[in-house]
């Protein structure tokens, strides 16, 4: 995208934050909520699964964005483990608490064959029920709508048949309502452009953001490529193993961040969404290399 295409319509910025576990991790979600603050992102993502405990530290993190802060959230919402009608409670919910936008997933599925997976098996029937409840609360939304995303996969998920039965999933959530999407982590810069122009293809119009993580935590980098089966770039990893401490680890993850989204960005993405496992300064540090337009101050984001 070219200085002229931002000046014109600015990438959207974003971030996703974790619901911390304890007090501490606490105070450091609220330091990194008032740094990321300053770069004015369009909005953040609160992840909302795990234990009853994890779910509530969700929805207070989620109440505080919105009584305490600029930040416009958007309110993770997994169908696995729900009926219709506790999903339809939490919509309530998160309308009650004033969150405007939802992500729209199916959420990891339980080891265990003995728990239940839920009422809606996959992530189009959750857009479904999300605008159905729409639909019954305009007076709440003064008519307005719910910006509902989903999830795309630059690399095939692990349960899916091919990369193209994972482009008709993402027709079938466009079709359901969704308005548009957030990829997974992926590692390879030529992956974002081979997703949009699969989905294009087969007539996605909904906008789809690179989602992209600083990579520096060589154990998390692990523990993602177990999770997604996509393994970050042997050189990469080296490069971080034998780094000479945390501070180069970072310096190394940002500019691999930066190499990442400023490709997206040259394949035309709309957008950056960034993982940052509440940690800001990796996040900021790419963005700063990205010298993004979306960084502006409160004047240009409230005209006066």
């Amino acid at each position: 995208m070219t200085s002229n295409e931002w000046a014109a319509t600015p990438p959207s910025l974003s971030y996703e934050l974790y619901p911390p576990a304890t007090p501490k991790a606490a105070e450091a979600v609220l330091r990194t909520i008032d740094e990321l603050s300053a770069t004015n992102p369009d909005y953040v993502s609160v992840t909302f699964s795990g234990t009853p405990e994890r779910r509530r530290a969700s929805i207070d993190l989620i109440e505080h964005l919105v009584r305490n802060t600029r930040l416009r959230p958007l309110a993770h919402l997994t169908c696995v483990g729900e009926t219709r009608e506790s999903l339809e409670l939490l919509v309530r919910q998160f309308l009650g608490l004033g969150v405007r936008g939802l992500l729209a997933l199916r959420g990891d599925l339980p080891q265990d064959p003995d728990v239940a997976r839920g009422d809606l098996p996959f992530a189009h029937f959750l857009v479904e029920l999300i605008r159905d409840i729409e639909g019954r609360h305009t007076a709440t939304l003064a008519g307005g709508r719910l910006a509902v995303g989903v999830a795309a996969y630059p690399n095939r998920h692990p349960e899916s048949p091919s990369f193209l039965h994972d482009i008709e999933v993402l027709v079938s959530k466009q079709r359901a309502g969704a308005d548009f999407a957030i990829t997974q982590v992926y590692f390879d810069p030529t992956h974002y452009v081979r997703l949009v122009t699969a989905a294009s293809a087969a007539g996605v119009t909904m906008p789809i953001i690179p989602g992209v993580m600083p990579m520096a935590n060589v154990g998390r980098l692990e523990r993602l490529a177990v999770m997604t089966g996509v393994r970050p770039d042997k050189a990469l990893l080296h490069r971080l193993e034998t780094a000479s401490d945390g501070a180069e680890r970072r310096r190394i993850g940002v500019q691999a961040a930066a190499v990442l989204a400023q490709a997206a960005f040259d394949g035309g993405a709309p957008g950056l969404h960034l993982y940052t496992f509440n940690d800001h300064r990796a996040s900021v540090e790419v963005i700063e290399q990205l010298d993004l337009p979306a960084i502006r101050t409160l004047a240009d984001v409230v005209p006066a």
